[in-house]
């Protein structure tokens, strides 16, 4: 189960995040950019999806986000558990997935709290920052993984550990 030399992984996680930064609470960001232009279509489909997409998350996170949340919790604490103090490389990678992705997934739900009633020009504005916050958190946790993902190679297929 060997992650971090996997071609794979490192696909899945350049996918993960490009989609991540691409796809701001439910709207794409090209459809952003083109009513930022002033694309009367554009505006019109932004206002609706960004409502549209924030009234779900909220209402998912109303009806099941407390038992969401310890779910989440339970299952990144047993990764990192089985990852960091077993030593399970798969449990690793999936954690150095995952965790990212519960910020990102916070985020939204803050974002999407702040959405509803709002007018188009600060709606343009909010999901611009949403996405800089999304591509932040996008970085760190690209760094921190390919951080990871070379001490484990190294040790593992260099110094024999």
């Amino acid at each position: 189960m060997r992650s971090f030399s996997n071609l794979w992984f490192w696909i899945a996680l350049a996918v993960l995040w490009s989609t991540a930064a691409h796809w701001v609470i439910g709207v794409p960001f090209d459809m952003v950019q083109r009513a930022n232009r002033g694309q009367d279509a554009a505006l019109r489909d932004v206002e609706t999806l960004a409502n549209m997409h924030a009234r779900r998350l909220i209402h998912i996170f109303d009806v099941s986000g407390i038992w969401a949340t310890g779910f989440i919790f339970f299952a990144l604490a047993a990764l990192a558990s089985l990852g960091f103090v077993y030593g399970l490389e798969f449990a690793q990678a999936v954690f150095l997935l995952g965790f990212p992705m519960s910020i990102v997934w916070g985020l939204s739900l803050h974002s999407a709290r702040a959405i509803p009633g709002m007018e188009v020009g600060a709606l343009l504005e909010h999901l611009r920052w949403h996405r800089v916050k999304v591509q932040m958190v996008g970085v760190v946790s690209i760094f921190a993984t390919s951080m990871w993902g070379m001490y484990v190679n190294m040790s593992v297929n260099v110094l024999g550990g």
